[in-house]
């Protein structure tokens, strides 16, 4: 598009493309060219930390439920 200077309107009709839809691509594009359209194995920061802060939640429920098991077993052991 940028290149052989045509607005946005014609490739997309030529397409088959919502005229806003390109312009956000190209916006996208513009801003971040190299990480704007993660794919093909690339992932978006936020993918590559979910899993991580998914382990993280488990680990973290699982230290919880222990605190509170030893919590009851002192509370019984002072009554």
């Amino acid at each position: 598009m940028t290149d052989q200077r045509y607005g946005v309107a014609e490739p997309a009709r030529n397409w088959g493309i919502n005229v806003h839809r390109l312009r956000r691509w190209q916006q996208a594009y513009t801003a971040n060219a190299p990480t704007a359209f993660p794919g093909n194995g690339r992932l978006t920061l936020a993918q590559e930390a979910l899993p991580q802060l998914r382990d993280e939640v488990k680990r973290l429920r699982r230290e919880r439920d222990m605190l509170k098991k030893a919590i009851r077993f002192f509370v019984n052991e002072l009554r």
